[in-house]
């Protein structure tokens, strides 16, 4: 291997040897507080497949699912906070949970991965009171879920978009031009124009072309 070679090779190295230390953070810390805290590894190099390992399942998830909002904000800003501590969430069944998200840099500076914690409040309701330091989130976050813990992929969003088309006796199809624009734009807000192929998944379920949901969008 050439010097060019090697010097290319190195930080990727560096990367992978960083993320798999921290796999055994994740692993070692889901089994510290098993059917509680589900601990998740997200590679943020590959933001479709992100999830690099995942302990104490407890949202259904599963490794390759998808990055999530804070994953795909991390990506795009180097800036981003690296962590954001105890923020109210929900597992997708409806259960309360309290977050934890660290972002993990390289040499470089740049996210390369994201450890996070999502605590079941629901289960310590009998002892709130006593617990009331444990399951408190922080006033900040309160207003706006910073994420959703799920995967944004192509069967939820054919879903999303077939059971816009059914609350309108439709299919995706046959909805009008309006119909269509006001689902687009729902769809934009709920942040599944975040997945790489979302615009032209779109545009299969409605019969349109990929660039007349990016003019939908607007």
């Amino acid at each position: 291997m050439d010097e060019v070679a090697r010097n290319a090779a190195a930080p990727d190295e560096a990367d992978e040897h960083l993320i798999r230390e921290a796999e055994k953070i994740a692993v070692a810390l889901g089994r510290m507080f098993p059917g509680l805290c589900e601990v998740v590894l997200h590679d943020l190099r590959d933001p479709q497949h992100a999830i690099r390992a995942i302990e104490n399942n407890l949202s259904g998830r599963r490794v390759g699912d998808s990055a999530t909002e804070l994953g795909l904000a991390r990506i795009e800003d180097p800036d981003y906070p690296s962590v954001i501590q105890n923020y109210p969430n929900q597992f997708p069944d409806g259960r309360p949970a309290k977050s934890t998200s660290i972002g993990i840099k390289n040499a470089a500076g740049q996210y390369i991965a994201a450890l996070c914690l999502n605590l079941d409040v629901s289960v310590l309701s009998p002892v709130t009171l006593a617990l009331s330091n444990l399951v408190a989130t922080e006033a900040e976050h309160r207003e706006q879920p910073l994420e959703t813990l799920r995967d944004r992929n192509a069967r939820e969003l054919r879903r999303a978009v077939e059971a816009h088309a059914a609350e309108r006796a439709a299919t995706p199809r046959s909805l009008s031009r309006e119909d269509k624009k006001d689902l687009v734009r729902q769809l934009q807000r709920d942040g599944y124009f975040d997945s790489r192929d979302a615009a032209q998944t779109i545009a299969d379920l409605l019969g349109v072309s990929r660039a007349t949901v990016y003019n939908y969008a607007k």
